[in-house]
């Protein structure tokens, strides 16, 4: 039974605005906390003025309130690129420590379900593959990617800790790779940037050699996992992903044949700690969730590039300020 009244921390995000999206349309209240730092108003926009649908700005270090009942928490408040979390590395690790502290009081308080978004990232650059949720992982505590890690890493922990000593009805999902429309050009994930290259006839930079894999999940599969599993009372943690995995150059030459560019490829210096290999196990979703991923690369990503391409098109039409 999908919960009534829904607070979604990042909910102007990427991810978090489409989660918004699909609760509102299924009939649910919707509060949408965000500071903006990386999300937008103009993710909810199409969802402003709707009865159901509340934006508030809020930065979860501070103080949090939410009047009346919460039946659930979504909690999705990160920066969640590297060239976010590397330009705010210590509002990352606030918002993953701090941020995650206030939501779950929020949850304990209201006796809310609280669904915490953790990421693939805790596996680092893993030494088993495909990664199952009882592998701890290979993280540099140090490194440069150690800000979003290690943060997601303590959220998973303090999510734990709350549901061991307060009761608290949690659920840690670790999410990979995912992508679709809303994601911004220049956020400096490899889908936005192969598709904003392409799409100007720009070089198509794949970092390394090419041979280091993902496993993109598109959004619609990611919402659909992540609702699953707050609708049920599995604690977690359980990864949201495809496991169909391809290479970064296989994926750049895919999104350059899509839309139709004669963009060359060229390779650029591999960033530190860089994961060589990144695909989920999914059968603890599919066992205990029902759920697998529906949408196929091919058809996530031409509906990606459509999105992408409106918005160049409406970018361009615009008057100069």
């Amino acid at each position: 039974m999908r919960a009534h009244r829904v607070v979604v921390t990042g909910g102007a995000g990427f991810l978090g605005s489409h989660l918004c999206e699909r609760l509102v349309a299924e009939g649910a209240t919707v509060i949408c906390m965000d500071n903006f730092l990386t999300g937008s108003p103009a993710n909810v926009d199409h969802l402003i003025g709707r009865p159901r649908f509340r934006l508030v700005e809020c930065d979860l270090t501070g103080y949090v309130h939410v009047p009346g009942e919460v039946d659930l928490v979504l909690h999705f408040a990160s920066a969640a690129s590297p060239t976010d979390y590397l330009r705010h590395p210590i509002a990352t690790l606030k918002v993953g420590s701090l941020g995650t502290l206030h939501a779950l009081g929020l949850a304990r308080e209201k006796g809310a379900r609280f669904v915490l978004a953790s990421t693939s990232e805790v596996y680092g650059d893993p030494l088993e593959h495909p990664q199952r949720e009882t592998y701890w992982g290979n993280v540099n505590p140090v490194g440069p990617r150690s800000v979003y890690d290690e943060a997601k890493r303590f959220a998973e922990s303090l999510t734990t800790a709350y549901r061991q000593s307060h009761g608290v009805d949690t659920a840690i999902v670790r999410i990979f790779n995912t992508y679709g429309p809303r994601m911004r050009p220049h956020d400096g994930r490899a889908i936005p940037t192969f598709v904003r290259q392409a799409l100007h006839g720009e070089p198509i930079t794949v970092t390394g050699d090419g041979s280091q894999t993902r496993s993109i999940c598109y959004v619609d599969d990611t919402v659909d996992g992540v609702l699953t599993l707050a609708d049920s009372d599995f604690a977690g943690p359980v990864n949201i992903g495809n496991p169909s995995e391809m290479s970064m150059l296989r994926l750049a030459t895919t999104i350059r044949d899509l839309t139709g560019s004669s963009s060359p490829i060229t390779f650029v210096d591999r960033p530190v700690d860089d994961p060589a290999v990144r695909r989920p196990d999914t059968s603890l979703a599919v066992s205990r969730l029902g759920w697998r991923p529906t949408v196929d690369a091919i058809t996530g990503l031409r509906r990606t590039i459509a999105w992408f391409e409106r918005e160049l098109l409406q970018a361009t039409s615009r008057p100069a300020s």
